[in-house]
């Protein structure tokens, strides 16, 4: 990673190495490459001798994980990280739990306490620091839990030298904790790097994209790469997105093509932002024919508004299912969108969800009313799906147990399909996110009612009954409405 990022990375490694301070916290707006140097400095700390990467987690809305955007899941995360790496901290550890068992499932300052605090006494005489890294605080949904996790870790008193990095944008509550006071802790904000500096990063990080497969006839030039870095205006995934659109799948000609076509089309990024400017473009441009055919385009925005809204990552088949469409035609609307939505290799393999969580961002928020996308559209067609997943597909004996009276064995969740299991787990937290749930009284009536002994059976298959009541007590609300 050059230039800017060199230096960057060398702070690190200098501020783990010698700097007395235990947290370094790296700032920045979205898109500024942030979690490009999380994974960068955890790659160094891994091969350094001098430093011990004590266990990393990186947060993210876009992989529609929830425990990804829990800052209860964070400390729970690393502790079996180090765990894993220092014998002495797991001896420490696993004698703490004996005593409380159910550490995890406490605030956060209670965790940090019997979680790090009390085994990290276990290496007082450990001499090399240990570093944990955490990308994306921003990302996660509590901000008060949020809150609680940085006010823990800048009151950690220990003997061991234990220090955090963390990474996010400068929101509000998080510029308000005790990570802002520099005079205790290191600060890097990332936007307020020289903006040539980051532009020439950014420069060199095309040009070398650009360079890895060469073709026998030049495609592109060194004004072409200038042009392209300048109007990044310092967000790296800009670059990234416009590297990924360009270099995509198909001839020689069609990669000088897509280049001709961002130079053109993004020559006025100022007016809503270089980042705003470039998903307009791979957007508009997702359709099969030389002009942007609407229909086509309404269905686009009609497949990321599922995605956008699906509350776990689904794979081209089980979003198929739900919306009644063959996964071949799916996959195929979603070709011409791998810049910004990561479509998985297997139709089977889960893992659908747009690339930055910034996308999902621009198109709910700050898109053009042509392309803007209401998340309701993705509730609505998700709440709908589900019903009709569990109406095909709800029976008796769905999960093909051979006999009431044995435990159900992990392997009877095999037989459910995932579009099933999204269905079963799913479907009322979709209907309550519609602005009038009651329109789907009646489907859920000739539903969901007649078939309720069946979704009990794939929820106790997937040892969710305890969700089960959850989902009873939001659908009795959620109809009642």
């Amino acid at each position: 990673m050059p230039g800017t990022r060199v230096s960057v990375l060398s702070m690190f490694m200098e501020w783990a190495k010698n700097d007395p301070m235990r947290i370094f916290w790296l700032a920045g707006l979205a898109g500024t490459g942030k979690t490009s140097i999380a994974v960068t400095l955890c790659r160094m700390l891994q091969d350094s001798p001098d430093v011990v990467l004590g266990g990393a987690f990186f947060c993210s809305r876009t992989a529609n994980i929830a425990e990804l955007t829990d800052a209860r899941c964070i400390l729970p995360t690393l502790v079996v990280s180090l765990a894993e790496l220092l014998p002495g901290f797991a001896t420490a550890l696993a004698k703490e739990l004996n005593v409380d068992g159910r550490a995890a499932l406490k605030p956060v300052n209670l965790q940090l306490t019997v979680l790090l605090q009390q085994p990290l006494a276990a290496l007082a005489s450990f001499v090399q620091p240990i570093v944990f890294v955490i990308d994306a605080l921003d990302e996660c949904g509590d901000e008060n839990e949020v809150k609680k996790l940085l006010l823990a870790i800048s009151a950690l008193t220990c003997d061991a030298t234990v220090k955090f990095v963390l990474t996010s944008r400068p929101e509000t509550h998080i510029n308000t904790s005790p990570i802002s006071n520099s005079d205790h802790n290191s600060i890097l904000r990332l936007h307020t790097i020289d903006t040539s500096e980051v532009t020439e990063d950014i420069r060199l990080y095309i040009n070398d994209a650009f360079s890895r497969d060469p073709l026998d006839d030049p495609w592109y030039s060194e004004s072409d790469v200038s042009i392209l870095a300048s109007r990044a205006d310092g967000l790296f995934i800009f670059a990234s997105t416009v590297i990924t659109y360009i270099l995509g799948t198909g001839s020689p000609n069609w990669r000088r093509k897509r280049l001709q076509k961002v130079l053109s089309a993004v020559t006025s990024p100022a007016a809503i932002g270089p980042l705003d400017a470039m998903y307009e473009f791979v957007l508009t441009r997702a359709s099969s024919t030389s002009e942007v055919d609407e229909e086509e385009l309404d269905e686009t925005k009609h497949v990321l508004a599922c995605i956008l809204t699906a509350r776990v990552p689904l794979s081209i088949e089980a979003l198929a299912e739900i919306l009644d469409r063959q996964a071949t035609d799916l996959r195929e609307s979603l070709r011409r969108l791998v810049a910004v939505v990561h479509v998985p290799d297997q139709h089977d393999q889960p893992g659908l969800r747009t690339l930055h969580a910034s996308f999902g961002d621009y198109l709910l928020e700050r898109a053009t009313d042509r392309l803007r996308i209401v998340a309701s559209q993705g509730d609505g067609a998700l709440a709908r799906g589900c019903l009709h997943i569990m109406r095909k597909q709800l029976y008796f004996n769905v999960s093909r147990s051979q006999s009431s009276f044995k435990r159900n064995s992990r392997d009877m969740v095999h037989d459910i399909s995932l579009s099933v299991q999204y269905a079963c787990t799913q479907w009322i937290y979709h209907v309550a996110s519609l602005p009038r749930p009651a329109i789907l009284n009646s489907e859920i009536d000739s539903t969901f009612l007649p078939r309720f002994l069946f979704w009990l059976e794939v929820m106790s298959v997937l040892d969710q009954v305890q969700r089960a009541t959850a989902i009873l007590i939001t659908a009795t609300a959620t109809v009642c409405r």
